[in-house]
C-alpha cells in the first residue's frame, strides 16, 4: 500500500491529459497501425474479444485486441517512432472504463482510490493489486515506450489494457535487451515506417489474488515488424531481416532466451498455440513491398 504522503503528493501533480479508447468491432479507427491498413488474417474465436482503438489526448495512438475474460490483450499493434530509447519515468497506470460492464466513459482514467470503484471494473480487467503481491511477474508492456518517441505516444502505453504479466528474470534479462536491438536496427535502417505486432500466446495459468484467477499468463512472448521501406545498402547479417522478421520468448524463469526468427514462424508458432486459422498471417501479403 502506498504511505499516505506520497498519495497526498501525487494528488497536487497535475492530471495527465486523458486517455481516450474506442471499444469497436473492427479497428478501423485505427487502421493506420496495421500495414496495408489491415487486421491480422485468420483470426478466430474473437467472440468476446475486444478491440480497442487506444487513444491519449484526443489521439489515436496504436490498436490493442483485449481478452476481458483473461485480463490480457493479446496483441498490440503500432507503428515504431524513432528515438533514443529512453523510458518516461513516474508515469500513472491507466484502467479503460470502456470494458466496465454499464460504463460509456469514453476516456481512460487513472486508476481510482475508491475500493467501491475498483470493484466495479475488475470483472472485465487487470488492476494494480493484481501484481501488488506476484512475486515472479511484473507488468510487461506490448508496445514499449521505447519504441515511442513523442511524451503523449510514450504516455499512452502505460495502461493495463496494453500490460501482461511477464516473468523478471525474462523481461529485464532478455526481453527488454531484445526490443533495444530492434529499436537500432529501425532507427538506422528503415527508412519508411515500420509496422510492429507484439502478442502473446496463452496457457491458462493465472495470477490469483485472494483464491481467484485474475490475470492470464502468457506462455510465450512474440513481437513481429514490417518495414517495406528499408536501406538496400545495410550490413548483411540484417539486411536478410528486412522487410519483416520477428522473434519469440519463453514467459518463464528458465529457458527463456529470445529466438529470433522469420515472420512465418512465429505464425506457425500462434498456429499451434492459438485459436488461429491455417492461414494466419500477421501482414498482410507477408509485408512484401508494393513494385
Amino acid at each position: 500500500m502506498l504511505l499516505s504522503c506520497v498519495l497526498l503528493a501525487l494528488a497536487l501533480l497535475p492530471l495527465p491529459p486523458p486517455v481516450n479508447s474506442s471499444v469497436d468491432s473492427s479497428f478501423r479507427e485505427c487502421s493506420r497501425f496495421l500495414y496495408r491498413g489491415l487486421a491480422p488474417r485468420g483470426l478466430q474465436g474473437t467472440q468476446g474479444l475486444q478491440k480497442v482503438c487506444q487513444h491519449y489526448g484526443d489521439k489515436a495512438r496504436y490498436a490493442t485486441l483485449y481478452d476481458p475474460a483473461g485480463r490480457i490483450p493479446l496483441f498490440s499493434a503500432y507503428t515504431f517512432k524513432r528515438s533514443n530509447g529512453e523510458s518516461r519515468e513516474g508515469l500513472p497506470w491507466m484502467y479503460e472504463p470502456q470494458l466496465s460492464r454499464g460504463s460509456g466513459m469514453g476516456n481512460m482514467q487513472p486508476f481510482p482510490g475508491s475500493p467501491s470503484s475498483l470493484l466495479a471494473l475488475e470483472e472485465s480487467q487487470a488492476v494494480l493489486a493484481d501484481y501488488s503481491d506476484a512475486v515472479v511477474y511484473e507488468r510487461g508492456q506490448l508496445n514499449p515506450d521505447q519504441h515511442q518517441a513523442s511524451p503523449g505516444d510514450k504516455a499512452s502505453t502505460y495502461t493495463l489494457t496494453n500490460v501482461v504479466p511477464q516473468a523478471k528474470e525474462f523481461l529485464h534479462h532478455h526481453w527488454l535487451p531484445y526490443l533495444e536491438g530492434i529499436r537500432k536496427r529501425l532507427n538506422n535502417y528503415c527508412r519508411g515506417t515500420a509496422y510492429i505486432i507484439s502478442g502473446v500466446t496463452t496457457t491458462g495459468n493465472t495470477i490469483r489474488r485472494g483464491n481467484v484467477n485474475r490475470v492470464g499468463v502468457p506462455k510465450h512472448l512474440w513481437i513481429a515488424y514490417c518495414c517495406p521501406d528499408f536501406d538496400l545498402s545495410a550490413p548483411y547479417e540484417l539486411r536478410y531481416k528486412f522487410p519483416t522478421y520477428a522473434a519469440y520468448g519463453l514467459n518463464d524463469v528458465v529457458d527463456n532466451a529470445v529466438t529470433e526468427t522469420s515472420t512465418k514462424s512465429v505464425e506457425a508458432l500462434v498456429n499451434r498455440e492459438m485459436a488461429v486459422d491455417q492461414d494466419f498471417q500477421l501482414f498482410n501479403g507477408n509485408c512484401v513491398p508494393e513494385v
